[in-house]
């Protein structure tokens, strides 16, 4: 008998096949915006960066001076934006592939080396700092855009775009660690990380290829998350390690019990206000968003950066009350103090207010802002006993904590109309007035 013949396409099952196969041979997630989990290999890159935000806390701890402030904060910049493009890549390759695997070897090698390089980076290992950072950052760009092309030409020149962005500075980054000259080193460094912090507002655009759209920025929004959730778990931990190693090293004296104590609730208290609402409602609202990739780079690649910042700073501050709790505070303290806790504060409230889809920033946040701006100036002007201000400070992160969470789980407005208390009335009146003028405004820009 005749053979029959082969019928064209090989039907469904070729097809099926085919799919399984390409699949096989991806390097890619392929989540099309969906779940995708963290790798065990993330969880062990992020290690290096408990190391590196070690070397930025004692960086900092080490030149307690504006010049000493503003070179913490190049750095931490840096670390930040290296830590923040591989996260945005790793949503996109799989991990468990082995030439992935081997490219985040690659760079976990670069930002040890980067890391190691801090204390001196504005010194002798200012190249070794440059070279390292430049490296990561061209040298992961580049191999993603050649994975990526292979499956999807617009993501691929994405990526494409953001190596011309990295190459582009490299020279003056080159440059700076040059110059021996520490101003002029931090004056090239700060036009460098300002020309790569634009990049994403500017979709990328280069001359002769175009500009990126927010289509092709399509992430997992669980991931990205997570991976943020992760980096302030990262923060909050070196705290907690530099509190115990000062509290071990201390010479024993009043106070120093107290002071370990205020340092783990005030650290507890900023874990509950991350995590209690900020992570949930920030997962879930990149998760349901139309354009997730915007998302994650208003409220996860900027807004946390004060955040971890804050966390950063007020580590500096444990450490420094830990050696002498009941001298009086002094300018550099009261600073350090003053400035972690305004930027996590800050920070959280821009990242809530993105993540909740309102248009005004959470009253707890704004209110525990100008209270801390008040102990800021008691602190500068009075000159009170540190632990006292360190425990005010404590006390004013419980307080917003409290306040948000008796917000959301309940209502403290309905509590006391339940009771009957006057306040109660008085407070609800106030709200309906700004929710009928807020409607009012948004029916007259609907009707322009």
């Amino acid at each position: 008998m005749a053979a029959e013949p082969r019928r064209a396409g090989g039907g469904i099952g070729a097809a099926i096949a085919a799919a399984e196969a390409k699949a096989r041979r991806s390097l890619l997630r392929n989540h099309n915006g969906g779940p995708a989990a963290v790798s065990n290999l993330e969880l062990f890159f992020d290690l290096i960066f408990v190391f590196a935000v070690t070397q930025l806390s004692h960086f900092l701890l080490a030149d307690l001076s504006l010049l000493g402030a503003f070179k913490t904060a190049l750095l931490f910049l840096a670390v930040w934006w290296a830590w923040m493009f591989t996260t945005w890549v790793t949503n996109w390759i799989d991990p468990e592939r082995g030439p992935n695997r081997m490219m985040l070897g690659a760079v976990m090698l670069g930002s040890l080396i980067m890391s190691a390089a801090i204390p001196a980076a504005f010194g002798a290992s200012g190249m070794a700092f440059a070279v390292s950072y430049i490296a990561i950052q061209i040298g992961r760009s580049f191999y993603v855009s050649r994975v990526m092309e292979r499956e999807d030409q617009g993501a691929g020149r994405n990526l494409l775009r953001v190596t011309v962005w990295f190459a582009a500075t490299a020279p003056l980054w080159i440059w700076g660690a040059w110059q021996d000259n520490a101003l002029v080193r931090c004056g090239l460094w700060l036009l460098a990380l300002g020309i790569e912090y634009s990049g994403p507002f500017a979709f990328f655009r280069v001359p002769g290829m175009g500009r990126s759209t927010p289509q092709d920025w399509i992430v997992s929004g669980s991931h990205m998350a997570e991976r943020c959730g992760l980096f302030i778990i990262i923060a909050l931990g070196e705290g907690l390690v530099i509190t115990g190693a000062s509290y071990a090293a201390a010479k024993p004296q009043p106070g120093l019990d107290l002071a370990l104590l205020n340092a783990f609730v005030g650290s507890f208290a900023m874990w509950w206000l991350y995590f209690d609402m900020g992570a949930r409602r920030g997962a879930r609202h990149i998760e349901q968003h139309a354009a997730p990739g915007l998302i994650a780079r208003q409220a996860f690649t900027y807004w946390h950066i004060p955040i971890v910042a804050g966390i950063i700073v007020l580590a500096v501050a444990d450490e420094m009350v830990m050696v002498h709790p009941f001298d009086p505070v002094h300018a550099q303290f009261v600073a350090v103090l003053f400035g972690g806790t305004a930027l996590f504060i800050a920070g959280l409230a821009g990242f809530k207010r993105i993540s909740s889809g309102n248009p005004w920033y959470p009253a707890s946040h704004v209110y525990g802002l100008g209270l801390a701006t008040l102990l800021g100036v008691w602190g500068w002007l009075l000159h009170p006993p540190g632990l006292l201000l360190f425990t005010a400070t404590t006390a004013l992160f419980v307080a917003i904590a409290v306040w948000e969470w008796g917000s959301f789980h309940g209502g403290w407005v309905e509590a006391m109309e339940q009771r009957g208390w006057w306040l109660g009335k008085v407070l609800r009146a106030g709200i309906e007035k700004r929710r009928a003028a807020r409607l009012a405004k948004e029916a007259a820009a609907k009707a322009k």
